[in-house]
């Protein structure tokens, strides 16, 4: 075997006709041809739909990129800012949640996924500061005690499309306190603000808080940062959460928004529909919603939550 002087290492290699012997011929990459020879390494795997994603977020970036001419150091700074995203989330701060729901990413697919009759209650976001496993409460039980604020009464009916009442409907509520935090920004070791109601067998259901106030999403992380770059809001309007679950029923993620609030146009994370705006009624000391007596003044909210009927499986779903 002819043997050649390598320049580059003390020794010897074989020429280079002889080593590009049998080899595939692979195309050098540039930036006209990067994105057609990673897309069909991106859609190589066995799962059609993971395969779909896939490409078609490679084929997307690719193309962001090039319709900014992304330059090395502004990749470099996003990279970083994912970084620090990452770094600040942990199970009770879901920073990469608030991210896709300042950018409307959250709400866009809350649209696409819930195309609902339009009689049901419609959804909204999550956000960033749902807890799981907040404790079961009685009709009317105050999930505020010992919080600061006005008293506030919500109640109303779950029913269907059609009228008839859901009973046994599980209302997963949380909200904010007067100062604009969840029980996730805070160093608390009890439940705060957040409770389970059950839906009694007429479908009523009545929840004790204290009137929301509105909010600005949190200063001190990437997000706010990344929104500080904008003129855009960084506020979201006064609201109180509701995650509603019945079996044979759609769950329903939602919010009931103060009507008149401030920011009602300009939500941070675009999570405002008129159906969901409601009138906080004032009332003199007296008797309340939910069978007992207030001594000082408080409001009342009366809203009906309307569930889908849960839509079948695809065929084959599940084989």
């Amino acid at each position: 075997m002819p043997l050649q002087k390598d320049a580059r290492h003390v020794g010897y290699s074989c020429s280079p006709a002889r080593r590009n012997e049998g080899k595939l011929r692979m195309p050098y990459i540039t930036e006209e041809n990067i994105t057609e020879i990673a897309l069909p390494r991106w859609g190589s795997g066995d799962d059609p739909r993971a395969a779909e994603l896939l490409t078609a977020l490679v084929r997307h970036l690719h193309a962001f990129a090039r319709e900014v001419q992304l330059a090395e150091a502004e990749w470099a700074a996003a990279i970083k800012w994912l970084v620090r995203t990452g770094k600040i989330s942990d199970e009770k701060r879901e920073e990469f949640i608030l991210a896709s729901d300042v950018l409307g990413l959250s709400m866009l697919v809350v649209q696409m996924s819930n195309k609902w009759d339009p009689a049901a209650t419609p959804a909204t976001v999550l956000g960033p500061f749902h807890l799981d496993r907040s404790p079961d409460a009685e009709y009317g039980a105050d999930m505020s005690e010992g919080i600061p604020g006005a008293p506030l009464y919500i109640h109303g009916v779950v029913r269907d499309i059609d009228g008839k009442p859901v009973g046994g409907a599980v209302l997963d509520v949380w909200q904010a306190d007067s100062d604009g935090l969840y029980e996730s920004q805070l160093s608390v070791d009890e439940a705060r603000l957040r409770a389970k109601y059950t839906s009694r067998e007429d479908g009523s259901y009545c929840v004790r808080t204290i009137v929301p106030f509105g909010y600005g999403i949190p200063d001190d992380g990437p997000v706010r940062e990344l929104v500080n770059l904008t003129n855009m809001s960084t506020f979201r309007p006064a609201h109180v959460h509701f995650l509603i679950e019945a079996p044979g029923y759609e769950r329903v993620i939602t919010h009931l928004f103060r009507e008149g609030t401030p920011h009602l146009d300009n939500d941070v994370v675009y999570g405002v529909k008129k159906e969901l705006v409601v009138s906080f009624v004032e009332n003199e000391p007296g008797p309340t919603p939910n069978g007992g007596e207030s001594a000082e003044p408080f409001f009342t909210v009366e809203y009906d939550f309307v569930l889908q009927p849960q839509r079948p499986s695809p065929a084959g779903a599940g084989a």
